[in-house]
């Protein structure tokens, strides 16, 4: 009877957050730019008119192709369309090479570009691939744990974005994202058991002091959301429509210590909950003592692991400052080097501080449900 009970529960808990996500995404989002004319489009390039392959086998200027249209209202049309030798857009054309072409319509007269390689169904495949590794090494823990990874995009991408585009605080949005995919995503793995819970508690409580020092940081250091590299895109935004860029680095600072401070505070719990059932007889002094020598060592390795995720992410600014051989003074106080530090400080004490969160309400709970 529980079962089923349960099974109504999540059923009427997956109806209910579908008719949530349709109704926020039914937004009419403020053009930005004009993209009247213009559509992006598959395509496959069938002939090279002219090459731009010099001797030395380098590529310069422009290549022109013929392209066999394969999606949109052009399907099946051959167009003639340029290929544009830069890093970042265009493509290194050869006979059959599948694209993503951009179509210009003016009246009768249509202009084609090639955009960029189109690598949809690679990434697709590569995501795929991801998801079966998972499922097959982890088995039904495994399957789960996939399918909290794609409840967790489906927040962030649908859940997430669509508030903050109406006007919501990110920070707040954040926050009912990190909660909501805490408590699904623990359930998935473990059910609804003290030990989960414990994970959950420990998992908010170690995020919110993650987002509460780097509001700290952020203050002190007179650093905000309007320091971030790309301000003048997201600033333009902000006047556009509803969005709080000021305070998007600050949300950005919960999401990434979700998933570190989770996979703690899981750990943290786990361990002490089999200690708990090895030997029932401890008190909470004992078991919460016991979190805390684990949690010691995840300490060390998970704050290393985001502090590299960190620096990983901003290794262009830091070859380019090295290359350069920027000043001491001018290099500590770059806004792009501070927001890194307060992001990597931020998070790894929210992972820091979760374990005696968990410790402390796991020994508590656990034993007070002997």
């Amino acid at each position: 009877m529980k079962r089923y009970t349960r099974q109504l529960i999540v059923s009427i808990f997956i109806l209910l957050f579908a008719v949530l996500l349709y109704q926020l995404n039914q937004i009419e989002r403020t053009e930005l730019m004009d993209n009247e004319g213009r559509s992006f489009v598959k395509a496959q390039v069938t002939e090279i008119v002219r090459d731009n392959l010099t001797e030395s086998g380098s590529r310069v200027g422009q290549q022109i192709v013929k392209l066999r249209i394969r999606s949109g209202i052009h399907k099946g049309e051959v167009l003639e369309a340029s290929s544009t030798a830069s890093y970042l857009y265009g493509a290194d054309c050869t006979v059959g090479l599948k694209v993503i072409a951009i179509l210009s319509e003016s009246g009768n007269h249509i202009s084609a570009s090639v955009y960029n390689y189109d690598r949809g169904n690679i990434l697709y495949g590569i995501v795929f691939f991801f998801l079966i590794v998972l499922w097959l090494l982890g088995g039904r823990k495994g399957f789960r744990s996939a399918l909290g990874l794609i409840f967790t995009f489906v927040c962030i991408v649908f859940l997430f974005l669509p508030l903050v585009y109406r006007g919501w605080s990110p920070i707040v949005c954040a926050a009912l994202v990190v909660i909501l995919t805490t408590v699904v995503v623990m359930y998935l793995i473990d059910g609804m058991t003290t030990k989960t819970v414990c994970a959950i508690l420990g998992t908010v409580g170690g995020v919110a002091v993650s987002a509460a020092f780097a509001w700290i940081f952020g203050k002190i250091s007179h650093i905000s959301g309007w320091n971030v590299s790309d301000v003048e895109n997201l600033d333009y935004i902000g006047m556009m429509t509803d969005v709080r860029v000021g305070e998007l680095m600050f949300a950005g600072i919960l999401i990434s210590a979700l998933g570190a401070v989770m996979d703690v505070a899981m750990s943290v719990a786990s361990t002490i909950n089999e200690i708990h059932e090895k030997n029932p007889a401890l008190g909470r002094r004992e078991l919460f003592l016991s979190g805390i020598h684990v949690g010691r060592d995840m300490m060390g390795t998970m704050s290393n692991t985001l502090i590299l995720a960190f620096t990983g992410g901003s290794l262009n600014t830091l070859i380019y400052i090295y290359c350069y051989n920027y000043n001491y003074y001018q290099v500590l106080n770059m806004y792009d080097i501070g927001i890194e530090i307060i992001q990597g400080i931020a998070a790894t004490l929210g992972v820091i501080l979760t374990v005696p969160f968990v410790a402390f309400i796991s020994a508590w709970l656990l034993v007070r449900h002997m």
